[in-house]
């Protein structure tokens, strides 16, 4: 019975960071262009790539 009393705040603890870093993420704009990366990598021009010199 006295783990609980451990792992109650433990858990409180880590939900709440987690919350505060997905609020943190969700404020900062990491969500707000979600299919542009997939557009991004089919139809980005790449330059040929080079051998290295020997």
């Amino acid at each position: 019975m006295s783990d609980f009393f451990f792992l109650i705040p433990v858990s409180i603890v880590l939900g709440a960071a987690g919350l505060a870093i997905f609020l943190w993420t969700l404020r900062d704009g990491q969500y707000d262009d979600l299919d542009g990366a997939a557009q991004r990598i089919l139809y980005e021009d790449d330059e040929p790539r080079q051998d290295p010199p020997k």
